[in-house]
């Protein structure tokens, strides 16, 4: 006899990233992204750049662009920005984490974009709005594999670069972030029940800028991985 579905419209597929040299497939609940957690991007988006208590925004999970896709330019927009990320992928999930337990709780990483509307996302900013226009559109999100904390461990340092065709467009630290993973997961975790499957994606460098279609984004984290991507 047919299986009847109890759901009354086709039921989407789950959002993932790939899990590296696997085969595996790591299901994606969320996105939360951290704002302005490098002092250099904090300047020169014309923010102080001192230690501030830490905002989120989210993105969906269906904006994840896997197996270095192409990034298509968005409608809406004549000004959309990169923005190189480490991204943080929970294995575990929980409220009011402790800040010296927070790493068992990640799975692993991986490197991402934080593609961004950047004239929509200032519109929404002088006019008091929320950033979903902005940040949270179709294929905002390109993002690597994941590797496993098991195979790396917790990255607290290493290069963090982006570039456009060829040149250096993005370049720091992972030691400069402002609010390490840690001290972040104990932040958000005490505004949200954190759940396995959620991705972070932890700020960005100063460098960011406009792409245009056809440019090649590469991305590389030392000890964490690369990606590239093409925007049409």
């Amino acid at each position: 006899m047919p299986v009847t579905s109890q759901y009354v419209i086709p039921v989407s597929p789950v959002p993932h990233l790939p899990v590296r040299n696997s085969g595996l497939r790591f299901p994606v609940h969320r996105i939360y992204c951290v704002g302005r957690n490098y002092a250099d991007h904090a300047i020169e988006m014309g923010h102080d750049p001192n230690r501030e208590t830490p905002f989120f925004f989210q993105k969906n999970a269906d904006n994840l662009v896997i197996g270095n896709g192409s990034f298509p330019y968005p409608s809406g927009s004549k000004e959309v920005h990169h923005e190189i990320e480490l991204v943080v992928a929970m294995g575990d999930g929980g409220t009011d984490i402790a800040r010296k337990n927070a790493l068992d709780h990640v799975w692993g990483y991986a490197v991402g974009l934080d593609m961004t509307r950047r004239d929509l996302q200032g519109e929404m900013k002088k006019a008091g709005r929320p950033w979903e226009v902005g940040k949270a559109f179709d294929h905002s999100a390109p993002c690597s594999d994941v590797v496993p904390a098991s195979e790396i461990g917790h990255p607290g340092a290493g290069r963090i670069q982006l570039k456009v065709n060829g040149e250096v467009r993005q370049l720091g630290n992972l030691s400069q972030l402002i609010w390490k993973v840690p001290e972040i997961i104990m932040v958000l975790s005490g505004l949200f029940e954190l759940k396995p499957g959620d991705l972070i994606m932890t700020g960005t460098p100063a460098g960011v800028g406009a792409v245009n279609r056809g440019d090649l984004l590469e991305c590389f984290i030392e000890g964490v991985g690369e990606m590239t991507t093409r925007v049409v």
